[in-house]
């Protein structure tokens, strides 16, 4: 007899077969997918959305979708540390701090290095693409001034902001799926139960891609003399530090991730709104567009990806796949993590690591249940190869490909194979550095 829940793996596959083919359309096929399995649930709502059905009964699916499959706290977090992001971009603050550690570095081999691990702090916080477009015009100044060579530069921009994206819980969307799905608060992100935590992990694969670095740019010099960039406001700076400051004492508060914290978040980024509109004089319109240019694709996407993957998981199948990688490894302990590891690292040098992570989450922790290890050990095995993997390729993270963009008109192309030469053993590096040091602290 045909069971439903084979139906719903279907449709899951087919959405991320699509998704993978027409990237620029993947909200339109997340929702799709969303719509059929909402009008299915309302056909067999024993069998879809089954959770929503014991609460509330046939039309109980319904909102279990939208208020409990959807993480909105998560949501609220991501809008308001993405217009923060977006006014302390304005704000040219980060500029000024390049220009800083120009100056203070000897020479100009150890400033790039500065300003690649700079790019790296400043991705933790702010959303990787506007990273790269930021500092890309520091990038292209110091090349053209001291004929260093700008695709190495421009590469490691794109690199280097990818590897930090996960380290802290507003980094990037992967960093909040993982907070929601293991109830983890901001600080968790740097120890929990009395362990280092993902953000340490982090940190020594960035070490890893400054050394790794430092090998490319050590032998320049010379030192480079620039001009200061003028700072037009340090608020949305110290509204930055707020939001960190303050995720950080409500996490004090709150053992596990409550609308406090979206809450929070999106009342900073709606006070930031209010300085850029009287404090900069600015109008209606020039509000309306920033608000408008900040990523609303990725937040759609992720809502319909938090319903499919809640589809698949009420219909048992995330840990009917948690035990079929239990048979392959025979239970081995370190057979698994490296499994995780490299499978993610590949998957995500090719396709969006976002639903790859939503899925792949509880089978983690599953996983890892079943053998009776730390699930963190696998959890955190998935978040550094998916994050860090998105390195391997061109277009495996987005920062990869606009820094592939602005090389080709700044006269510098560059085919997948020259981007391979320096993000291959990057990533192998960083991957490898982070790996160890995860294994040492959770196995």
């Amino acid at each position: 007899m045909f069971e439903l829940k084979w139906l719903i793996l279907v449709v899951a596959l087919l959405m991320y077969l699509l998704v993978i083919i027409f990237q620029d359309k993947k909200v339109f096929f997340t929702t799709g997918a969303v719509l059929f399995l909402l009008v299915l649930s309302l056909f067999f709502p024993e069998k879809v959305f089954n959770q929503g059905y014991a609460q509330s009964g046939r039309f109980g699916v319904l909102a279990h979708a939208a208020l409990e499959l959807v993480n909105w706290n998560i949501l609220m977090i991501y809008v308001g540390s993405m217009t923060i992001a977006a006014l302390f971009l304005y704000s040219k603050v980060p500029a000024r701090i390049a220009d800083a550690l120009i100056r203070i570095s000897p020479n100009t081999g150890i400033a790039v290095v500065l300003i690649l691990a700079m790019t790296g702090i400043i991705s933790i916080f702010v959303e990787n693409v506007a990273t790269v477009l930021v500092m890309a015009p520091i990038a292209i100044s110091l090349s053209k001034k001291l004929k260093i060579n700008l695709v190495p530069f421009m590469v490691g921009l794109a690199v280097m902001s990818n590897l930090e994206g996960t380290a802290t819980l507003v980094g990037d969307p992967p960093s909040m799926i993982f907070a929601s799905y293991a109830g983890y608060n901001f600080n968790d992100f740097f120890v929990h139960k009395g362990i280092l935590s993902i953000f340490f992990i982090i940190q020594i694969g960035m070490i890893a891609g400054c050394i790794f670095f430092y090998c490319i740019f050590g032998h320049i010099k010379d030192k480079a003399v620039v001009d200061k960039e003028p700072v037009i406001s340090y608020f949305p700076a110290f509204l930055l530090l707020a939001m960190i400051f303050g995720l950080a004492a409500i996490s004090f508060f709150s053992t596990e991730l409550g609308y406090a914290s979206g809450v929070f978040v999106m009342l900073l980024g709606i006070a930031g709104l209010i300085w850029y509109r009287f404090n900069q004089k600015k109008s209606l319109d020039e509000v309306r567009t920033l608000v408008k240019e900040l990523d609303w694709e990725t937040i759609f996407f992720l809502i319909g990806i938090f319903v499919v993957v809640g589809a698949i998981s009420e219909a048992g199948l995330l840990e009917e796949l948690a035990l079929f990688i239990e048979r392959i490894t025979g239970g081995n302990k370190f057979i698994g993590f490296l499994l995780i590891l490299l499978l993610s690292v590949i998957i995500s040098g090719f396709v969006d690591n976002v639903p790859y992570i939503i899925v792949m989450l509880p089978v983690a922790a599953t996983l890892a249940s079943n053998m009776g290890i730390a699930r963190e050990l696998y959890m955190f095995a998935l978040l550094v190869g998916s994050c860090l993997g998105g390195n391997l390729t061109p277009f495996g993270a987005s920062a990869n490909i606009v820094s592939m963009g602005i090389l080709k008109k700044e006269g510098h192309p560059i085919n997948f194979g020259g981007f391979l030469k320096i993000s291959a053993p990057f990533t192998l590096i960083t991957t490898t550095a982070s790996a160890l040091l995860l294994w040492f602290l959770w196995k």
